[in-house]
């Protein structure tokens, strides 16, 4: 099922997302090493669906295809457990061909729901098909002379709120996401944020803008303390005071740090259900509880 045919009602949904093992290739690690890897994620993708998320979102490897070559079948199996999946698609380093090879694999395993991302670039790794920018990405998705009927997938896309952190100023980068948008898009997924104003506020711009395709609020529970500083680098995101103290209060306790993340994820999702957000999507770190409590929490609004 397509995603925007499951968002398309007045029913919250939320999501959640995984990603593949990192380093699937045998000839380098060895046959049973590589199976034991995708055996643990697999197992990971029951617990998760069987919390009944909408749908799982299956991550994309950098360079080179070291996680890549995992993710349509992982999808392929988030979709044999009973729940639409949404396999990620990076760009950075392919070339048409390779695009096309993916597309194609995507297809013949079922899976019509595709994010389209640029991807980091790998120190090393040049640039092999010109692919600059996402919104090359989604031209190539919807050209009819590379897949048949390009308009039977359902083509996502990655936003910042706070501002994509190689971008100067945040209406430079809402008009690039304009770009990438009308290149093809029907949705939009957050970069994570930690404070539902930054996002109201972000949403507010982007229609002003003409953007109009659904998007969906990215919410980050986060249960580790060591590592929030160097996701936000990463990211953009900046921490409000009310979450810098509870980090500074239980990050050094796991199990604290747990029951903290996981309840201030909550709180951040019911807020934007209350205000008319249906559509969340949960970045879980191939972290089951996480999913598990998340949906008991919120098992009256979602069931």
């Amino acid at each position: 099922m397509k995603i925007t045919d499951l968002i398309a009602s007045d029913k919250p949904t939320v999501s959640f997302e995984i990603f593949p093992p990192k380093r699937p290739e045998p000839s380098l690690f060895g046959e049973a090493e590589a199976e034991a890897a995708m055996a643990r994620t697999k197992e990971v993708v029951r617990k998760i669906a069987a919390a009944k998320p909408a749908f799982v979102s299956v991550t994309y490897g950098a360079a080179g295809g070291t996680t890549g070559a995992n993710t349509a079948a992982i999808a392929e199996f988030v979709q044999a457990c009973g729940v639409p999946a949404l396999a990620h698609l990076t760009c950075i380093t392919s070339s048409r061909e390779r695009i096309a090879d993916e597309l194609k694999s995507f297809r013949e395993k079922g899976i019509e729901n595709i994010l389209c991302l640029r991807g980091d670039r790998p120190q090393g790794i040049r640039d092999q098909g010109g692919f600059k920018h996402a919104a090359d990405l989604v031209r190539t998705c919807r050209d009819c002379s590379l897949i048949p009927d390009p308009s039977s997938l359902c083509l996502g896309g990655a936003c910042y709120p706070e501002c994509h952190p190689e971008c100067a100023h945040l209406a430079d980068d809402i008009a690039h996401l304009k770009e990438k948008v009308d290149a093809g898009l029907d949705f939009l997924t957050t970069q994570m944020f930690f404070d539902n104003n930054v996002y109201f506020h972000y949403l507010a711009r982007l229609r002003s803008a003409g953007v109009t395709v659904p998007v969906l609020a990215g919410i980050m529970p986060v249960t580790n303390g060591k590592q929030i500083a160097r996701i936000c680098k990463l990211s953009g995101t900046s921490l409000p005071p009310r979450f810098r103290a509870i980090v500074d209060r239980f990050g050094e306790d796991p199990v604290a740090m747990l029951d903290a993340g996981v309840a201030y994820a909550t709180e951040q999702i019911i807020d934007l259900f209350a205000n008319g957000v249906n559509n969340v999507h949960v970045y879980t770190m191939n972290r089951p509880e996480i999913a598990i409590r998340i949906m008991l929490n919120l098992h009256g609004i979602v069931s």
